[in-house]
């Protein structure tokens, strides 16, 4: 962690918010057989398998998962630098399911935007939720999380950064001081 940094999540916490929302989707869910959940490219992703071991212990069954990258969706290509595509797998058709979009961090809403757009591309489910470990506001669409781990009040020119065990950190979420994102 940075001096410039304060913790937010440690990885205590975010194993207490994560499970907080599994059983948040559980009771708000009450038929799991429709339950999907797709994890948006990068961290939304290592979050998204996190639920779904989570919820196919709630439930006792597997929860179908998929992950989505939206690089392509955004609607500010012209104003980045062309974006690092992952693939795209959702071994599963999502026409008529309750379709669970998971986020890392959700801020202007440009991302999620982006990933109803891909999600409908692939088919239609019959609900979307959002389900994300931290919101920080600073919406600039109408997009509110279904399923939050903790609101963050933030400034513009700090960042949000989470760090996920599976790319070789430990598992934290911190606050910097004078970042953007």
């Amino acid at each position: 962690m940075k001096s410039n940094e304060i913790l937010i999540l440690n990885q205590t916490a975010m194993d207490r918010a994560l499970t907080r929302i599994a059983h948040e989707i559980a009771e708000r869910n009450e038929q799991p057989a429709e339950v999907a959940l797709v994890g948006i490219h990068r961290g939304g992703v290592f979050l998204a398998q996190r639920l779904a071991a989570l919820l196919s212990t709630i439930w006792s069954c597997q929860v179908p998962l998929g992950r989505m990258d939206i690089g392509m969706h955004r609607d500010d290509l012209d104003r980045r630098t062309p974006p690092h595509l992952q693939p795209t797998d959702i071994p599963f058709d999502v026409t008529g399911k309750t379709v669970i979009l998971v986020d890392d961090v959700l801020f202007s809403g440009r991302t999620v935007r982006a990933a109803l757009d891909a999600l409908h591309d692939i088919g239609r489910p019959k609900r979307i939720q959002l389900a994300v470990l931290i919101d920080r506001g600073h919406r600039e669409l109408p997009i509110k999380a279904d399923f939050v781990g903790k609101n963050v009040p933030s400034s513009l020119d700090e960042r949000i950064r989470v760090r996920f065990h599976e790319q070789g950190n430990l598992d934290e979420v911190t606050l910097e001081k004078g970042g953007a994102a």
